[in-house]
């Protein structure tokens, strides 16, 4: 499966979750609304049966008042009643809806309302007549019949009030019960999409970062000259990378191959060759010399200079052969041991430094490396001082000091120094400030030097000014594992 099918996957996976979240919460919220409304219905409906209930008993006081009184000041709330009362109970009606209990209710105090209404206005008629009547005339058994009406009045409103409570009751249990499953939900969903999304980008994260630390292994294991593959099993994007450096690196371990075995040729090639230059040269040497033993006698002085000319050239062909060879044997790998720089520096300057030169050595460290590539070094580099310095007043330093985990070493004479516009172009072969007819140099020299620092993967650089001197620096590692 491919990243990015993987990755969208991933998208739709939180956005499903995201989406069920809301729905839930929208289901939930229809019934939050439902439950919140009717609490706010069940608020009006009992205020209107608190209303009505009340206007009854105030016109119920007021009949008795003016019963007790005979004073029809009292009468006022029965008349309000009458016509605030059935719009009450009309209005109580239309709030409570289909719930056909509480109808029946309503309609039940209805009809006891209007019964008590007949009643009590034939009892204020005759009452009017006679102001006694209510006293001397109404006996206690129709009294008792309109205290009934009244009481069932009164208890129908309570079983109605009753009921409208436990409703309520019961809707606002369900308003909190939505409450709370829209939390539970929300945070069970969050959870659900926190817990998708880290998964799904950690897993993500890990696969390609897996494959790409492999990738990155093997360019590694390429660049240290190991031209090992990477196994990758996917059909996706980073495939086709893999297929790539799986490709490259067969490639160049094919390459590094055939360059090896072309360089083994080169060297050979190099040896048979050097040695069969070496012949013609000795021979041309032995017949000059051989041409001034037998008829020296008989040259002119021009002939003589001429014929001193050519062991001369003879001799620096031989150089430029030698150095050359030296050149091809640099890329040979030789075993790291511990190496007394001081030491090592000390025998080059007694074997190759005349003795009227000024030689000071400082402190040179013991480091591990190959020998022989850093003697190589050295001898070049001392020999060069050497070559270009007068031998009545040579003076040469050589002295290190440590940077980090490597070296940094100095070689510094009082030479004839090197003009700026040269400082790069002495280490390419064959390139050297003597005269062609010199023998000393032939320009391979520094070219080794240089050679053999870029493969240490090190660095040189040289600074020198025409009559004052030159210093080559140099940076070599300590090998050594602790």
């Amino acid at each position: 499966m491919k990243l990015s099918t993987q990755i969208l996957l991933a998208f739709i996976l939180v956005i499903l979750l995201s989406v069920a979240d809301s729905y839930s919460n929208y289901n939930l919220s229809i019934k939050v609304q439902r439950n919140s409304e009717f609490l706010s219905r069940s608020e009006e409906i009992i205020r209107s049966s608190n209303k009505a209930q009340r206007a009854i008993i105030e016109m119920q006081s007021s009949v008795r008042g003016y019963f007790l009184t005979n004073d029809t000041s009292f009468l006022e709330p029965y008349y309000d009643g009458i016509k605030s009362v059935p719009l009450l109970l009309q209005q109580q009606k239309k709030t409570v809806g289909k719930n056909l209990i509480q109808l029946s209710l309503i309609d039940s105090i209805t009809t006891l309302h209007n019964l008590w209404l007949l009643r009590t206005a034939d009892l204020i008629s005759s009452q009017k007549k006679d102001p006694q009547y209510y006293h001397t005339i109404y006996d206690t058994k129709q009294k008792h019949i309109g205290k009934n009406i009244n009481d069932s009045i009164t208890k129908k409103f309570k079983h109605f009030d009753k009921i409208e409570y436990k409703t309520r009751k019961y809707h606002s249990t369900m308003l909190l019960e939505s409450l709370k499953r829209a939390r539970t939900f929300s945070l069970i969903f969050l959870s659900l999409t926190v817990f998708a999304g880290l998964c799904s980008t950690i897993y993500i994260v890990f696969i390609i970062t897996k494959r790409i630390n492999s990738m990155v292994r093997l360019a590694d294991n390429i660049s240290k000259g190991k031209f090992t593959i990477v196994t990758d099993t996917k059909n996706d994007e980073l495939s086709a990378l893999s297929d790539s450096l799986n490709i490259m690196s067969g490639k160049l371990e094919k390459n590094i191959h055939e360059l090896e075995s072309k360089n083994e040729e080169l060297n050979k090639f190099a040896y048979v060759v050097s040695h069969d230059l070496k012949a013609p040269i000795r021979g041309i040497h032995n017949v000059i010399t051989w041409i001034e033993e037998d008829l020296s006698g008989e040259l002119s002085p021009e002939l003589k200079k001429y014929l001193q000319i050519i062991p001369q050239r003879t001799q620096r062909m031989e150089a430029l052969i030698n150095g050359l060879l030296d050149y091809a044997r640099i890329n040979r790998k030789t075993p790291t041991e511990a190496v007394d720089t001081n030491t090592l520096a000390g025998e080059i300057v007694g074997s190759i430094v005349p003795r009227n030169f000024t030689v000071k050595i400082e402190n040179l460290p013991e480091i591990f490396t190959e020998r022989l590539k850093l003697e190589q070094v050295f001898v070049n580099l001392i020999s060069n001082a050497v070559k270009y310095s007068q031998p009545e007043t040579g003076f040469i330093k050589i002295s290190a000091k440590k940077i980090l985990d490597y070296y940094e070493f100095s070689v510094k004479d009082n030479g004839i120094g090197i003009a700026l516009e040269y400082h790069q172009k002495i280490f390419e072969i064959f390139q050297t400030l003597r005269e062609k007819n010199e023998i000393e140099s032939t320009g391979v020299g520094l070219a080794i030097v240089k050679k053999i620092i870029d493969e240490q993967q090190e660095t040189i650089i040289v600074k020198s000014e025409l009559g004052v001197g030159t210093e080559f620096i140099f940076t070599w590692r300590n090998n050594k594992t602790v």
